[in-house]
């Protein structure tokens, strides 16, 4: 979202103290501010919205990743069109009720802050609040949580879209709920019977499902289903396992067309589901050859980015939702899309710095296991971004939908386009543009065109003599003279 140059600190949880000096902005940042678009994380309201109104968007925002309210900002329309006017406060003292309210949403100060913007020949002060995505579920004045969607804030009114909240927000997580099968599928489990014996050697099946709360009304708990019984997907099918794609593309979206073989479902208890899924990515990918500054090079992740990713997307995804974890291998990348959004207050900005986490016994518990997946707890995807960095490779691109999370590992180098050109040109005697775009990521023809000027105008590349523009190609020039004459 496109927001002022200018970012001042703001000032904390503060209504006591009004006399808050304003920051002022320059022209261009206002006009800037004026044509922001209004998305899932930027609303623009006039100083007229009523206190209560406003507590919709503040609901909206701390129930999904946060956000930015500009209130100062009316609209017109002229001739059928909506234009923009900056028609802020008259002094930070007339935004006292907007102010309280949010003061009283957020009463502990660290969800929120603001700041009063002004700007020369423009009236009055806008104000400019930030909230942060909450721990808990936030309702708004009238009792009701709101959820951001697009630039919309709708109300949760059932009370079945209430607990989809609560889940989406960690606040309750599925794995304490009940599974509808005898105790003994769990209990006399070889999974359970092998982990009471290598790690509780003292405990017995049942008293440890009992110590451990994994045992309600005489019936295991999702948790005890995946991580201690033989077969999770008998009892929890379409929510428990891991599917496999082949993409003989490089393409944004897989399609039945580019799928290479059939896909794989990967199944079994948490434990070695996730060992499994690994070891077979890594091998899918090991198939694969992408061309590299020597020619075609064998494909290579770092095996801990891998881990670490397919890791996390099996003990933090929400099993509420009956989706399997997907894992899509493409010519230039792997996906690991895992349902569920981010929990609690994390985000993916703050993602690698805040812990959150939804399924806290599976965490717990796969713990305990030996050599578990997750042996250093809460510092799994910082091993991923490290491990990408190691080999040089650009780092995870983490997405958000409305629905799950997708993590891309992508094989592309930290080098820039310019130097993957001249790596290339000193094992080959001459680049073509397709070649170039196959090596460096870059999609247009033009702005590979663009890169091979730079280095033309440096004098370290000139044309290949003598071709068509079908058959056009760079060399690199030594010494003056371009090379091979």
């Amino acid at each position: 979202m496109d927001k002022p140059e200018r970012v001042p600190k703001p000032t904390k949880g503060k209504t006591s103290a009004p006399r808050v000096e304003a920051v002022e902005i320059t022209g261009q940042e206002r006009d800037r501010l004026l044509v922001l678009d209004e998305s899932h994380y930027c609303e623009l309201k006039a100083i007229e919205i009523t206190p209560a109104k406003l507590t919709r968007t503040l609901s909206a925002f701390a129930n999904a990743s946060g956000g930015e309210i500009y209130i100062g900002i009316a609209e017109e329309q002229f001739f059928g069109t909506k234009n923009r006017l900056w028609l802020g406060f008259k002094d930070p003292e007339a935004a006292n009720a907007h102010l309280q309210v949010i003061a009283q949403m957020f009463p502990l100060g660290a969800e929120y802050s603001y700041e009063f913007l002004r700007s020369p020949g423009s009236v009055g002060l806008v104000l400019h609040v930030t909230v942060q995505k909450t721990n808990d579920v936030t309702c708004a004045s009238d009792g009701l949580p709101y959820i951001r969607q697009s630039a919309q804030n709708l109300p949760a009114k059932s009370s079945a879209e209430q607990e989809r909240l609560r889940l989406d927000k960690g606040v309750q997580s599925f794995e304490r709920n009940t599974v509808d099968v005898d105790i003994d599928f769990v209990s006399e489990s070889e999974v359970l019977e092998q982990f009471v014996r290598d790690v509780v050697p003292a405990s017995k099946p049942m008293k440890f499902l009992r110590s451990q709360s994994l045992i309600k009304s005489s019936k295991p708990l999702v948790a005890a289903v995946l991580l201690f019984s033989d077969e999770p997907q008998a009892a929890l099918p379409k929510r428990s396992a891991i599917k496999l794609y082949r993409y003989g593309t490089t393409a944004d979206v897989g399609t039945r067309e580019t799928l290479v073989g059939d896909p794989r479902t990967i199944e079994g208890p948490l434990y070695s589901l996730i060992q499994s899924a690994v070891y077979q990515t890594v091998s899918m990918v090991e198939g694969i050859k992408k061309l590299g500054p020597k020619g075609l090079e064998p494909v290579t992740y770092p095996q801990e980015t891998l881990h670490e990713i397919v890791t996390n997307a099996v003990l933090h995804r929400d099993y509420s939702i009956a989706a399997d974890i997907q894992i899509r291998v493409f010519d230039n990348r792997v996906e690991v899309e895992s349902p569920g959004v981010l929990p609690g207050h994390v985000t993916i900005k703050n993602m690698l710095d805040e812990q959150f986490a939804r399924n806290g016994a599976l965490v717990r518990l796969i713990n305990k296991f030996p050599n578990p997946p997750n042996k250093d707890v809460g510092e799994g995807l910082n091993t991923a971004f490290e491990a990408m960095k190691r080999l040089r490779l650009k780092p995870p691109v983490v997405q958000e939908t409305r629905s799950s999370l997708v993590v891309q590992i992508r094989h592309e180098p930290l080098a820039t386009p310019e130097q993957s050109v001249m790596d290339y040109l000193e094992n080959h005697s001459e680049i073509t543009n397709r070649i170039a775009r196959e090596l460096t990521g870059i999609r247009s023809e033009n702005s590979m065109k663009e890169v091979f000027y730079r280095l033309r105008d440096t004098g370290v590349i000139a044309m290949v003599p003598d071709r068509s523009q079908a058959r056009a190609a760079w060399q690199k020039v030594r010494h003056g003279t371009v090379a091979g004459q």
